[in-house]
C-alpha cells in the first residue's frame, strides 16, 4: 500500500513539475510575443504619422487618396491605443482603479465641464477583457493601411506643395488644427479650384454642418491661413445668420473674388436667401460662400456636397487628449496617469463631450501631474453634472447653449453660478478674471464678488476665448439645499 501511495505522489509531483515547466514556458513566449508585437506597432506607428504630417502639407485633389488618408488615420490611432495599452499594462495591473478613489475628498479640485455620468468605473475591466483579441487586429488593420499607402505615397509627389513656416512641425498638436485630414483637403479643393461653368458668374456654396464645439469655425479659419487660399481672393468677409442680409454695407469691397463666410444659429427662410444671393452676384466670378451652422436644414442653400464634421472617434479623442495633457513629458513616466487619461477620453467621448471640453480639461490637468489631482477633477466634474441634472433636469452643456446659469458649486467650495459671457449684456467691464486652473490650484483665488472665469483660450484661429459670468448664490444656498431633495421638470436630453 505504502508502495503504491508512493507512486501515486510520484506521479502527481512529476506532474506538477511538468505543469509550471509548460506554464512558465508558455508565460515567457506569450511576453516575448507580446514585446514583438508592441516592438513591430512601434514601428508601423512611425511610418503611418510620417505619412500622414507629410499627406498634410500637399493639396490633394483625389478623392480615392482622401479616402486611403481617413483609413489610414483611423488604423494609426487605434494602433496609438493598442500600443500604449499593453506597452503600459503590467504598470495598469498593479495601479488602483477608479472604485478606490474617495468621493469625500473635497480638497481635491473640480471642474466645470460637460462629462457623462454612465461610464467610468468599469472601463479598465472592459478593456482588459476586449485586449485578448484587439492587438493581433489592430496590428494588421494597421500593416495592412500602411502597405496600401505605397501608391498613394508615389501620386502624394504629382500634388502641390503648401507654404509651411519651419516652426509648424514642432507645434503640431498645440497650435494648429488636430485631425480633419479629409475635411481640411476638401475645403481647399473648394476654395481654390475653379468650378464655376463659363456662362455662370453665380458664387459657388459650400455649407460646413456639425454639431456644438465640433471644430466648424477652426476648420474654415485654418483654410483662410493657407497662402495661396489668400491670394487667391481679394477680400474675405465674414458675416453672421442674424446680418448678412446687410451685405450692402460692404458693396465698395466687393470687387474681385471674394469669400464670404455666413455662420447660422437658427433656420432663415428660402425668400431672404435668395434675396441676398442675388445681392452676392455682384461679386467677382470666382467668388466662394461658405455657409456654417448645427442645423442641417441649412444645407439646402449648398451649391454642392456639405461637409458634414461629426465629433471625433474615440481612438483620434483619446491620442489628442493624451498628447496636450501631458505635453512635452513623456506619459511612460506617469503610467498610472495613462490610464486615467483613458477613463477621462472615455467621458468625454460621449454625446455631450466636445472639443472645448477636452482641450479644458487637458489644461487643466497639464499644470499637475499627480494621480490625486487627475482623479479629484473627473470625480467633481462628475458631482457637478449630477448637481444640475437633479436641480435642473438637464446636462450643463444644454444649459450652456441655451444660455441658462448652471449651477457649480463643487468647483470652489463655495455656491455659485454660471452663464456664458457675451459682450451684449451689462456686465461691469472692471470685474475681476480668473482662469479655471487658477481656480483648481487654489480655491482661495475666487473674488468675493462676481467674476469672470475664463475656462480655455484657443491657440489656433479663430482664437476663441471661453468666459463665464460667474455669481454668487450663497443667499440661495439654503433654497438651493431644498431643490435637491425634489424632482424638477427639465428638458429631456
Amino acid at each position: 500500500m505504502e508502495v503504491a501511495i508512493s507512486a501515486v505522489a510520484g506521479e502527481l509531483v512529476s506532474r506538477l513539475i511538468s505543469f509550471l515547466l509548460k506554464y512558465h514556458s508558455s508565460l515567457r513566449h506569450e511576453q516575448s510575443e507580446e514585446k514583438k508585437l508592441v516592438e513591430r506597432l512601434q514601428q508601423l506607428l512611425m511610418r503611418a504619422g510620417t505619412i500622414v504630417e507629410e499627406a498634410d502639407v500637399w493639396y490633394i485633389t483625389n478623392p480615392g487618396m482622401l479616402v486611403q488618408l481617413m483609413m489610414l488615420s483611423e488604423a494609426m490611432y487605434r494602433g496609438h491605443r493598442v500600443h500604449d495599452t499593453l506597452r503600459y499594462q503590467s504598470a495598469l495591473q498593479g495601479s488602483t482603479g477608479f472604485d478606490e478613489v474617495s468621493t469625500k475628498n473635497s480638497s481635491s479640485s473640480s471642474l466645470c465641464l460637460p462629462i457623462s455620468l454612465k461610464r467610468s468605473r468599469t472601463i479598465i475591466k472592459m478593456h482588459n477583457k476586449d485586449m485578448r483579441f484587439e492587438p493581433q487586429s489592430a496590428l494588421e488593420s494597421l500593416e495592412n493601411a500602411v502597405a496600401n499607402m505605397a501608391k498613394f505615397v508615389v501620386l502624394l509627389g504629382g500634388c502641390e506643395r503648401m507654404s509651411r513656416r519651419p516652426y509648424d512641425v514642432y507645434l503640431y498638436t498645440d497650435y494648429f488644427m488636430f485631425g480633419r485630414h479629409a475635411e481640411k483637403q476638401k475645403l481647399l479643393i473648394f476654395l481654390l479650384q475653379h468650378n464655376d461653368p463659363a456662362d455662370d458668374s453665380a458664387p459657388a456654396v459650400l455649407p460646413i454642418i456639425g454639431g456644438a464645439a465640433v471644430g466648424k469655425k477652426t476648420l474654415v479659419a485654418h483654410a483662410c491661413r493657407d497662402e495661396r487660399v489668400r491670394s487667391h481672393f481679394s477680400s474675405v468677409l465674414h458675416l453672421s445668420g442674424d446680418n448678412f442680409l446687410r451685405i450692402l454695407d460692404h458693396r465698395r469691397t466687393m470687387e474681385g473674388m471674394m469669400l464670404v463666410i455666413i455662420e447660422f444659429a437658427s433656420d432663415v427662410g428660402d425668400d431672404d436667401w435668395r434675396k441676398f444671393y442675388t445681392l452676392v452676384l455682384r461679386m467677382g466670378r470666382g467668388s466662394k460662400i461658405i455657409i456654417i451652422s448645427r442645423l442641417q436644414r441649412i444645407a439646402r442653400f449648398g451649391s454642392i456636397k456639405p461637409i458634414f464634421l461629426s465629433m471625433l472617434s474615440y481612438d483620434e479623442l483619446r491620442y489628442l487628449f493624451k498628447t496636450l495633457a501631458f505635453g512635452s513629458t513623456d506619459p511612460a513616466q506617469h503610467p498610472q496617469l495613462v490610464q486615467i487619461a483613458d477613463e477621462y477620453a472615455e467621458v468625454l467621448h460621449s454625446p455631450q463631450g466636445t472639443l472645448v471640453s477636452t482641450n479644458t480639461f487637458a489644461d487643466v490637468l497639464r499644470m499637475n501631474l499627480d494621480i490625486r489631482f487627475w482623479r479629484g477633477v473627473l470625480d467633481k466634474g462628475l458631482r457637478m453634472v449630477k448637481r444640475n441634472l437633479t436641480i435642473y433636469g438637464v446636462h450643463p452643456t444644454k444649459l450652456i447653449e441655451q444660455g441658462n446659469p448652471v449651477d457649480i458649486t463643487d468647483f470652489a467650495m463655495h455656491p455659485l453660478s454660471m452663464t456664458r459671457y457675451t459682450t451684449n449684456v451689462s456686465i461691469k467691464e472692471d470685474l475681476p478674471s480668473v482662469t479655471l486652473g487658477e481656480l483648481l490650484a487654489d480655491p482661495s483665488v475666487r473674488p468675493k464678488q462676481d467674476f469672470i472665469l475664463v475656462s480655455w483660450e484657443s491657440r489656433i484661429p479663430p482664437y476663441n476665448s471661453f468666459a463665464y459670468f460667474v455669481t454668487s448664490r450663497a443667499q440661495d444656498a439654503d433654497e438651493g439645499s431644498s431643490l435637491l431633495g425634489r424632482k424638477r421638470q427639465g428638458v429631456p436630453m
